[in-house]
Order: C-alpha cells, then structure tokens, then sequence
C-alpha cells in the first residue's frame, strides 16, 4: 500500500476528519511532504478580459530597467518579481470569433471545433480541440505521489455567467471538455473545507478542524504546529467575511447576488465583484497553504464581458467600452480606470502570497507561485490576438524576474510550451503544432 494513503487511513482511524487529514498530508514533521525534497511550485492563470490600453500597459523600454506605465503601477512593490512579455500573439484561425478563439486558444493553443455559438458575424463555433495547459499540468503532477495534491487544480471564477458557451470557459480537460470555474466563494468554502450543515447559521467548520489539529499537536514539529495555527486563523478570517456577508444580505435583502447561489448577469449585477475577488483570492491563498492545488485559473467575469465597475465611477459595461475608439478620451480614460483595478487585484494576491511563509520550505508562498496575468485580446477595439497582455508575478516557474521582454510576434504556443518545461515536464508541442517548431521562448531563464 502507498504510505501516504496508509498514513491517511491512520489518522482516520484515530478519529480525525477527512478534511483534517487532507491538510496534515503537507506536514513535513510527519513525513508526508514531498519525498523527493523538491521545492513546491505553483502556477495560477489570471484572466481579465476585453483588451488593454498599450500606451498605457506595455513599458517602453525592455530589459531589467523597464517602467511601469499607469495600469501596471499597482505592481510596483513587485517590480524585480515580475516580467513583461510583449509580442507574444495567438495565431489560432478557424471558426469562431475573436473574443471566442481569443479566451478558447488562450490555454489550450488549438482550435476550435465547428459548432452554433454564433459570434458576430463570424462562422459559429463549439468548444475547443485540446486541453488547456493548466489542465495537462495537473495531470501530470497528480501522476506523481511527489506532486500529488487533493484536488491537483482550482478553478476560480468571479462572476462567470451560468450559461456554458464558448466565450465563459478557458480551461478545457480535453478536446470538447471545458472546465466551469466555481464564482461562488460559498461553494468553494464548501469544495475546501466540507459541506456545512446550516448555511443561515454557517455552522463553524473549524470547529471540528480544531479539534482534530489538538489530537496531533504532540506528534508535530514546533514549526508544523506554528502552519496549523497559522492555517486554522486564516480560514478562520475566511468564515467571519462569509458570516458577515450572510448577515448583511438578511438585513439589507438583495445586495446584487444571491445567497449562496450568485445571479448569473453580471452586466446588470455586479457590485459586490471587488468583494467577492478578495474571497476568492483569499480562499486560493489558504488552498495553497494547505497544498490542496499547485495549479490554478482565476476568471475574473468572461471574454466580452460587461461589469459596470460602479466603485470606480464607471456606469457603462467594460465590453461595451473596449469598442469605443481611441479619440473618445473620456471612454479611454475609464478602459485605463478598469485595466488598473485588475492589475490591482492582481498585486493585491501577489501581496498575500508574499507575506505567507512558504509552508514546510524556504522563503515565502510568492517565491514558489508564479501568477501569469492574461487577456482574450491585444486591444478592445480592434479585436487583435497581438501582443496578447502577458505579465508574470513570482518565482514559482524559475524564471529570470525583474525584465521586460519583447518577443517580436511568436505564436503563444512556446509560451505554453514554455511552462509545461518550467514545471518540469517539457513537451515537443502544445496545441496546434504548426506554431511549436522553434521550441519553447528562449530568455525566460
């Protein structure tokens, strides 16, 4: 029998939660960290959608002297632990129309096969041919015991609409098998920590994490016991927003989504998204802690998405902005107003990485994460797959940080190919092989 899940079967037998147990895995003074002593590494694909403002995004010079214009400036705590990568283009054709080939190709680096989502006047299109990397990458780390982790990879959402179609998924399992991020933090509490049994009460799942933390107290490491602590308080920050939050819809009534079940038109409600990013992001970070993924997606609403960022001022929906053209400065100013709030949420999950220790290892949680930021599109109103955005946070991947780059137009194929080799398992092609003849992007490391 495997020792892990003899161990496992151990701690269940002596009473302990499921639950419990799944977090304990990770502890090194049991002996249940990774055999093989390698340090952990983590990749998370954030998407925000509709293009950006380039004049306002990409720094002007390359190198490790780079600026940071208005919507990267958020990062600037970051700036040695960040790269920009300039000229990196989805070359994907075929059915479908840009937003669609846009977030459909993002990860999967493939077509889309012939379907009746119509999208504009372009040919209708389905789902994709291929699985998406993050997807491949989970695979390939839970193939290994070394890397095996309770769920392999989390998908997060931010106010993704419930209907299935072509422009609301970018991760795929496989060909023709999109994967449905959970937008809900009440659901992916639950997904983490167990069904509660009382929703309006929230009975305390901690309660019993607690619990069975103090039946092994005595068997663990001094620094072991400091994790446990650290983890119990964190989720149990987590479970005082959910309460909070519970509380003050029964007062108020409808605060824009419902509870636990969020409305699925983000165009028309969508002013609690600020706070239900912060939860989801807090939520990856403690899912991390307790090693329950090394792989990640956060969505943040869908390509052609419309949230009307009313916190920043802004009434009209993103999408419907991105078509203004560039001489409307007042449309502009409010597309650069938007870029900036993600890049914001960006830095803000850069920052609870980076103040985490790393569990059981050296340095902190940013220094083995790499978040890789990313777009369906180039620019808005133009609809171009050129120099699709692509900024990178963290030493989880082992890259040379602290650059901006400039590739001069390569298919985002090798980028792909390019973290399938940074987590150790390197591929001959990703994707439509046609656009992975010269190997993964070379000045990366």
């Amino acid at each position: 029998m495997h020792p892990t899940v003899s161990r496992r079967d151990f701690l269940l037998k002596t009473g302990i939660s499921a639950a419990a147990a799944n977090f304990m895995l990770s502890l090194p003074s049991l002996g249940w960290a990774s055999a093989s002593g390698d340090r952990k590494q983590r990749l998370v694909f954030i998407f925000s959608p509709n293009g950006v403002i380039p004049d306002h995004f990409w720094p002007e010079k390359t190198g490790t002297e780079f600026d940071l214009k208005r919507i990267l400036a958020p990062l600037s705590d970051f700036q040695s632990q960040m790269m920009t990568l300039h000229g990196v283009c989805n070359r994907i054709k075929g059915d479908g129309d840009g937003h669609m080939r846009g977030i459909g190709c993002l990860l999967t680096g493939i077509e889309l096969f012939p379907g009746d989502v119509q999208g504009g006047s372009d040919t209708p299109a389905g789902w994709s041919m291929g699985i998406s990397v993050d997807q491949h990458l989970k695979n390939k780390l839970q193939s290994n015991p070394n890397t095996q982790t309770r769920f392999g990879s989390l998908e997060f959402g931010v106010m993704v609409p419930d209907r299935a179609d072509t422009w609301t998924r970018m991760s795929y399992a496989g060909p023709n098998q999109p994967v449905a991020p959970i937008d809900n933090p009440y659901q992916m509490f639950d997904k983490l920590y167990g069904q509660t049994k009382n929703r309006m009460m929230l009975a305390s799942v901690l309660d019993d994490l607690t619990e069975d933390f103090h039946k092994v107290e005595q068997m663990i490491s001094v620094e072991d016991r400091r994790m446990l602590h650290d983890h119990v308080s964190m989720v149990r920050e987590i479970e005082k927003e959910l309460q909070a939050e519970m509380e003050l819809q029964s007062r108020k009534g409808d605060v824009g989504h419902a509870i636990p079940k969020l409305a699925p038109n983000v165009e028309e409600q969508n002013d609690n998204i600020p706070q239900i990013t912060r939860m989801q992001m807090d939520l990856m970070v403690n899912s991390f802690a307790a090693d329950f993924a090394r792989i990640a997606s956060f969505q943040i609403t869908n390509s052609v998405g419309s949230p009307k960022m009313k916190w920043l001022g802004i009434d009209e929906g993103h999408h419907q902005l991105s078509h203004e053209p560039d001489t409307n400065e007042p449309a502009y100013e409010k597309l650069i107003k938007i870029n900036t709030w993600y890049c914001e949420q960006v830095a803000y999950l850069a920052k609870r990485l980076a103040e985490t220790p790393e569990p059981g290892g050296d340095g902190s949680m940013l220094d083995n994460t790499t978040l890789v930021w990313t777009n369906e599109l180039g620019k808005g109103n133009s609809h171009t797959r050129d120099n699709i955005p692509f900024v990178l946070v963290g030493g989880g991947l082992g890259f040379k940080m602290g650059q901006a780059l400039d590739f001069k137009k390569v298919p985002h194929n090798r980028l792909l190919l390019s973290f399938c080799e940074a987590m150790g398992h390197p591929e001959k092609s990703f994707g439509n092989p046609d656009f992975c003849s010269d190997g993964p992007l070379t000045g990366l490391v």
